[in-house]
């Protein structure tokens, strides 16, 4: 029976691509994540990762484990969501905290089946821009919380009380007016090197707001000129501008498909630049309302990122 620290340990790998990116998402250092690595393909007898000057692959071995791993822990989730159902849940109140784009797109879905399931718990809902929703987590402001962080960027730091559990990675990706050359016809259909928005007039989000700061000095290094300064964190707007015509911008593609105003989409090369989703919960107090939240936060995230 492989330990599932371990296998979570290998899948946020296989998601980050980079051993590095992984122990940042899951709150560890390299060295100990490294160690819990190691120590699960001496579980498994085999090699389950290559590692190279870029990051980390799976090997055949890996991917193997991996998709079974998922089912593993996917498993686990739901049994904690029974035995939540099963302890009785008739009543309290659930304190979730939220990002704009996850309070839109992917939180309702997930609210409507705890309460489906625990129709009796008081809900209560609040807005919190990461990394604000750490912070009101470890205060116990509410229960739970929905953040984010941009890779490439500094890690956030997150007290020793609170649990960073990724469940979603969302890749940043290209959007232009409805026709634009860059993403209409077969152009779309292939990912964009960086390299090609050298001169393109950009949207963009910096420097005033922090989380986006290292994906913008991407842009700048390949070249992108500022058009529009948009400083604060409204992707909404962000995409508005972009329909019009004003530039280009680099968004979660969550957001590109999910859009109000039209726009034109394209992925990016090498399509390192993304954003983790992460639910974060207290890690010294038992509350078997979140449990059960978690466990169905991933089924409806992991439907989402399929």
């Amino acid at each position: 029976m492989y330990d599932p620290t371990r296998l979570a340990a290998l899948v946020a790998v296989s998601e980050a691509g980079s051993i590095t990116r992984a122990a940042q998402r899951l709150g560890f250092t390299v060295p100990a994540l490294s160690q819990q690595l190691a120590k699960l393909e001496r579980e498994a007898g085999a090699a389950l990762l290559v590692r190279h000057h870029r990051g980390a692959r799976l090997t055949g071995a890996g991917e193997v484990l991996v998709a079974a791993a998922r089912r593993v822990l996917d498993e686990m989730d739901r049994a904690r969501h029974e035995l939540a159902r099963v302890a009785g849940l008739s009543g309290g109140r659930l304190r979730v905290g939220t990002f704009t784009t996850a309070g839109m797109h992917l939180l309702p879905p997930a609210l409507t089946a705890f309460r489906r399931a625990h129709p009796e718990v008081e809900l209560a809902v609040a807005g919190y821009e990461p990394p604000l929703g750490i912070a009101a987590v470890a205060d116990g402001t509410v229960d739970v919380a929905l953040t984010h962080a941009y890779d490439p960027a500094e890690p956030v730091p997150v007290p020793a009380s609170v649990v960073q559990e990724p469940v979603l990675v969302d890749e940043l990706v290209l959007v232009t007016a409805p026709g634009h050359a860059l993403t209409a016809g077969t152009a779309g259909t292939v990912r964009l090197p960086l390299g090609e928005l050298a001169g393109q007039p950009l949207i963009s989000m910096a420097p005033t707001h922090p989380p986006r700061q290292g994906v913008e000095s991407a842009l700048a290094k390949a070249g992108a000129t500022p058009s529009v300064l948009v400083e604060t964190p409204g992707y909404a707007l962000v995409c508005a501008l972009v329909s019009a015509g004003l530039g280009v911008a680099v968004v979660p593609e969550m957001v590109a498909r999910t859009s109000a105003t039209p726009v034109g989409v394209r992925q990016l090369a090498p399509g390192n630049l993304r954003r983790t989703i992460s639910l974060v919960h207290r890690s010294d107090e038992t509350n078997p309302a979140v449990d059960s939240f978690r466990a169905l936060v991933r089924g409806t995230f992991g439907r989402a990122g399929g």
